[in-house]
């Protein structure tokens, strides 16, 4: 959209008298709330302070998976719903969304004990969305399949399928699905201030365009807040001094050369020292390793990998890797930011 279409789409936009929805913000979320709304008929807004994914929805892993690390948790019901969500985006979106195979590296005969029972869990939680089954590899089929891997008491590994999509691809397809159906959705449009009735009800939105200064006012008859880590700035907008509703987690990715994991299957690791599992995923020719798990005060729209970060993953890593990747071998690095409900 060149200069002078987005002054017209702008000037459609600003011309409607009242809307059935606004949705502030253009991340995963609040495009996919936008789409709903507009496929069921509502006369539909989105707002997005800049680019649509430009946050979080853009930082990911690029998988779209069930959530297996949520196994050992016991949440079945998180990794149900993941799964299911999985399978059918796997089947509405295929140009967006492939079947990964992945490799857990298995070390012990508890850990193929464990991890097998839990990833023939995970496929019977997804029942007939599944992406494929489970299954024992040899350590020979293993290191067949990932040469670079460190074999040193190597027993086996355990093949498992999950998804792998375009994060930023699958927002642009949002925004376009919302623009076909006759919705409206329009980037670097920042909410200002939220306005509200006699009744003390939400019924409209201050913002600017922060392309041209210019500020607009729209009327609505309900607003999303779908802002991601910005949540409490729209939180206080409405209600100032209100207890902050969400705490800030960071995670990180690097991008390393092929060369140091040359295989077109992924690899899982199970146990890190937070807790967390890391991944090891092939991408674009390069391979995509993360992710961390970092508290922090601020949320910010370019938020920046902390050195020790940096370390955490290239040390993890490189413990299963025969070639142990060094800082300078880091060819890209790239945060995101988690909204995580403030604990009770």
């Amino acid at each position: 959209m060149n200069l002078k279409d987005r002054e017209a789409y702008l000037s459609r936009i600003s011309g409607v008298k009242e809307w059935d929805l606004i949705v502030v913000g253009g991340g995963a979320t609040g495009l996919g709330i936008a789409l709903d709304a507009t496929t069921r008929g509502y006369k539909t807004l989105l707002l997005e302070q800049a680019d649509f994914a430009k946050g979080t929805s853009s930082r990911s892993t690029k998988l779209v998976h069930g959530g297996v690390r949520y196994l050992a948790q016991g949440d079945i019901r998180l990794v149900r719903e993941a799964s299911i969500e999985r399978g059918l985006l796997h089947r509405n979106a295929p140009h967006l969304v492939r079947d990964q195979q992945f490799i857990v590296p298995v070390y012990s005969t508890w850990d193929r004990l464990q991890y097998t029972i839990g990833l023939k869990l995970y496929d019977w939680i997804a029942g007939t969305l599944s992406l494929g089954p489970s299954v024992f590899i040899s350590r020979e089929k293993t290191l067949a399949s990932i040469p670079g891997l460190n074999p040193h008491l190597l027993k086996g590994g355990i093949r498992y399928h999950d998804g792998q999509f375009d994060d930023s691809r699958l927002a642009i397809n949002l925004a376009q699905t919302i623009w076909e159906n006759g919705g409206y959705a329009v980037n670097y449009i920042q909410v200002t201030h939220l306005h509200k009735n006699a009744q003390s009800k939400l019924n409209g939105v201050s913002a600017i365009d922060t392309e041209s200064n210019q500020v607009y006012e729209f009327k609505s008859k309900a607003i999303v807040n779908a802002t991601g880590v910005f949540v409490d700035r729209i939180l206080q907008m409405d209600t100032p001094g209100s207890e902050k509703s969400i705490c800030v987690s960071q995670g990180i990715h690097l991008v390393l050369d092929k060369k140091f994991y040359a295989s077109e299957e992924a690899m899982m690791i199970p146990k890190t020292s937070d807790g967390r599992v890391l991944f090891a995923v092939p991408w674009h020719d390069k391979v995509v390793v993360g992710t961390t798990d970092t508290p922090v005060d601020e949320a910010s729209l370019e938020p920046q990998a902390l050195e020790k970060e940096i370390d955490f993953i290239l040390d993890t890593a490189g413990a299963y890797l025969l070639s142990r990747p060094k800082r300078e071998d880091v060819l890209s690095v790239f945060a995101g930011l988690r909204p995580l409900a403030v604990p009770a």
